[in-house]
């Protein structure tokens, strides 16, 4: 009977997570048979290693990949760091607090390329910016700010864009924190800190890896932000992949090989990322 309820359960989750797991299996073996010389559109198809020999020793695949390493990372880093206090600030309900906690959140309803371009007019060589900074007379000549070489336009839009997300997980993790928990913490002598580090961060410590997982992968393989406000001297792996299809005479080949990077990317970061999280998290226990 056990065993016929557990079936049936399975076979209700078919019809969402089925589908799902159809396309997924679908994508990755497209992608990873197109880096193997399948699919070819261009030529003949069949089993090759050229198209990954060839991408391996381009610089430019590995200038565009620490680059996206470094912006995705730092986005999720900042975003969950800027989110966990305001989370904890806002657990109990104050006068306005719900006010407060839809403005921090008015950043999900904006589409990312809106809001890159309206960061792109507000730091442009003639914009609002550079105007207030020369009519104060901070400036003597309006600074060029945009598509800085560093990416930091784009690390600033991401987190921007994501930490009303992560705002979103936390705060139902810290909320679902007992007030009887806390007491108990007190009255057997902990102090806040000592509650903070030894309950409340390991209950919420698997929203705080979510978030951080779901905004490294959303920003390392972002394309509207990198195009709109990112550095004209590097690209990200997206905008690689993209120019490396439209310019190659195996563009779709090649492209697969760095979408297959890009997919091992966004995997082995997050788990590593989730892994730093939750040694933290035990250090800060010990």
């Amino acid at each position: 009977m056990k065993v016929r309820q557990t079936l049936l359960a399975y076979a209700l989750l078919l019809p969402g997570l089925g589908l799902i797991l159809v396309f997924m299996a679908f994508v990755l073996g497209m992608a990873i048979s197109q880096s193997l010389g399948f699919f070819n559109f261009s030529g003949e198809s069949g089993f090759s290693l050229r198209f990954w020999e060839t991408m391996l020793a381009d610089h430019q695949l590995w200038r565009s990949f620490w680059y996206s390493l470094r912006v995705a990372t730092l986005s999720a880093i900042l975003s969950v760091l800027l989110a966990y206090p305001l989370a904890l600030w806002l657990r109990k309900p104050f006068a306005w607090s719900g006010t407060i906690s839809a403005l921090l959140k008015a950043p999900l309803l904006v589409h990312g390329l809106v809001a890159a371009f309206l960061y792109i007019n507000f730091i442009s060589f003639q914009g609002f910016l550079n105007l207030a900074l020369v009519s104060t007379g901070l400036i003597e000549r309006p600074l060029r700010m945009q598509n800085d070489a560093n990416g930091i336009g784009v690390i600033f839009l991401q987190v921007w864009k994501q930490m009303p997300f992560a705002l979103l997980l936390l705060t139902g993790a810290v909320q679902a924190i007992g007030d009887d928990i806390l007491d108990a913490a007190r009255d057997l002598g902990a102090n806040a800190w000592q509650r903070f580090r030894k309950v409340v961060v390991p209950l919420t410590l698997r929203a705080m890896q979510g978030a951080i997982i779901l905004i490294f992968i959303g920003a390392a393989g972002d394309f509207s932000f990198q195009v709109v406000a990112g550095p004209t001297n590097v690209n990200s792996l997206s905008q690689f992949m993209y120019r490396i299809q439209e310019t190659s005479v195996d563009g779709w080949n090649s492209a697969a090989v760095v979408a297959v990077l890009l997919m091992a990317t966004a995997l082995v970061g997050s788990v590593l990322l989730a892994g730093a999280v939750q040694l933290l998290s035990r250090l800060g226990r010990a």
